[in-house]
């Protein structure tokens, strides 16, 4: 009962989890297509009150009139969107569902004693440590570099490296598939961040100092646009790393903080084109699409690097495997997590009728998506996963 009520935990959690995100992705990709989108006014009584710039957008039958006051407006009104909720849930649930599956579960998620032999403790200590690390780091950088000549290019360098290397310790601590996601846990933590800790506070600054008549410092704005823009190039790497762990050939290689590295790299590289895609689009210039090219070519090259060497012809052209050589195989790298006593996810193999009856899910999960054996504990070969391939394949006779 306990592992089907934790289940529906996981269900619920992910459910919240991925809602919030969605609410959250598009409430930020809006207002920045609509950042860069916006044009000049046309009507010199629209200048005269302070416009900066407007978007006419039809949507759902009806027009729209989205207009910008790079400062305020004559008179601030009282109710006021603020978009901020949109992201703490996100960071919430995430948290939560980071909590249920991996920290609660270290020993089996976590920890790759192949990886790094050591408690759980120290490895749940050090998984948070990564989301504290990589702000107070993070922060630092863009505060003390943020505002200065070429800031954003330094920060941006900065930035990179640091996260560069953090998943080359996160793939050398943490099990592989626990690695990919705490690494875009980290990032979405400082996204979260930048909006509870920086973007937030300097808007109700700003809008205190309004209110009182008093001038504005314009350091507040100046540095939540740029944390608003770190968190847009962000959100495709983050994606990315949250869906690594239903992908095994993603984490399961020698050189998988490469493979992250470059898959991330490529995402921030295809969203740089489609931000500059809305400001062109409005002055009438060129889509600038290179960004994108180069970011699809590197995810390509990616795609060939980590392609699995071919096992020899015989084994795959030979006659398919029987039974019983895959029962061998089922015993001694699965049967030790789904027996009558552990049956993980419901699923028992420990006897021929059960073998037969879960095939597809063994394929699936050590075959396909080579997730399993979970960290790949009982060490499964990838001869072994061919083998079971081509008998699922075949028909899956007894």
């Amino acid at each position: 009962m306990d592992a089907y009520l934790l289940d529906w935990l996981n269900l619920l959690l992910r459910w919240a989890h991925v809602v919030t995100g969605i609410a959250w992705i598009g409430a930020s990709f809006y207002f920045v297509a609509l950042d860069n989108g916006l044009t000049p006014p046309q009507d010199e009584k629209e200048r005269d009150k302070g416009i900066g710039g407007e978007m006419w957008a039809v949507h759902g039958g009806g027009f729209y009139h989205q207009q910008k006051y790079p400062v305020s407006p004559a008179t601030l009104p009282e109710k006021l969107h603020w978009s901020m909720w949109e992201s703490y849930s996100t960071w919430l649930t995430g948290f939560a569902l980071f909590t249920v599956l991996y920290l609660f579960n270290a020993s089996t998620f976590l920890i790759d004693k192949n990886v790094h032999d050591w408690s759980p403790a120290a490895a749940i200590a050090t998984s948070l440590g990564f989301f504290v690390g990589f702000w107070a780091i993070y922060d630092g950088i863009c505060r003390v570099f943020g505002q200065r000549k070429n800031g954003d290019m330094i920060v941006g360098a900065l930035v990179f490296v640091f996260i560069v290397f953090a998943s080359w310790l996160s793939c050398h601590l943490f099990a592989g598939r626990a690695a990919f996601l705490l690494v875009g846990a980290m990032i979405a933590t400082t996204m979260s961040g930048n909006v509870l800790m920086v973007i937030i506070p300097g808007q109700r600054k700003v809008v205190a100092a309004l209110r009182a008549g008093q001038p504005v410092d314009p350091v507040y704005g100046k540095r939540g646009k740029q944390r608003s823009v770190h968190n847009t190039y962000f959100t495709l790497p983050v994606i990315l790393a949250m869906l690594s762990n239903h992908y095994g050939f993603l984490y399961s290689g020698p050189n998988n903080w490469v493979v992250l590295v470059m898959l991330m790299l490529s995402g921030a590289l295809i969203r740089q084109s489609f931000v500059l895609r809305h400001r062109a689009l409005a002055t009438g210039q060129p889509v600038p699409w290179a960004y994108a090219i180069v970011g699809a070519v590197l995810l390509a090259g990616v795609v060939g690097a980590a392609m699995p060497t071919a096992l020899p012809a015989a084994s795959a052209t030979g006659a398919a495997p029987t039974f019983a050589q895959v029962q061998q195989v089922v015993t001694q790298r699965c049967v030790l997590c789904h027996n009558e006593q552990m049956a993980s996810k419901g699923i028992q193999l420990n006897t021929p009728e059960l073998l037969l009856r879960n095939a597809q899910a063994a394929y699936q999960q050590a075959a396909v998506l080579k997730v399993m054996p979970m960290n790949n504990a009982t060490q499964m070969t990838p001869a072994e996963r061919e083998l079971l391939k081509r008998w699922f394949e075949a028909g899956a006779a007894h």
